[in-house]
């Protein structure tokens, strides 16, 4: 829940820069673009927290080295959010993050129906999260659209 916050908040703060005359914030999906970077910075920022620990237990058993997919996914989600900030780049990093986000979507499956703990919490329920990740990947390519 923490990360759709980070998500909307930023968008309306952008948002709010824009109506005051900020250039690159003159539209929804310039915003939207910018603040799913934030996002993807805050995530990103996660895996490299004590939550790695939390990461490594929702991955299925079958993964290799888990420790290094949870760091490589963490820079993954850096050189994403860093791409969708570059028009030159944007689009192929909204591709990237969306397949980011549906390979990553499992281990979020594992953590809901096992109840895997985040942080000492309980892990957003699937109801909850697999709405979410459709929600970032719509925005991803609605933000990212020619």
């Amino acid at each position: 829940m923490v990360v759709l916050f980070v998500l909307f908040a930023a968008w309306l703060a952008f948002r709010g820069a824009g109506a005051l005359g900020v250039g690159i914030f003159a539209t929804w999906h310039d915003c939207a673009r910018y603040a799913l970077a934030v996002m993807f910075v805050f995530t990103g920022i996660s895996h490299f927290t004590r939550m790695k620990q939390d990461f490594v237990k929702m991955l299925p058993s079958f993964v290799p080295q888990p420790m290094a997919i949870i760091y490589l996914t963490g820079v993954l989600e850096f050189l994403g959010a860093i791409g969708l900030l570059l028009p030159r780049f944007e689009r192929w990093a909204a591709l990237g993050l969306i397949g980011l986000l549906i390979a990553m979507f499992p281990a979020n499956v594992k953590a809901a129906l096992q109840a895997i703990p985040l942080r000492g919490k309980s892990p957003t329920p699937l109801w909850l999260r697999a709405p979410m990740q459709v929600l970032f990947i719509a925005l991803l390519w609605w933000s990212t659209k020619a």
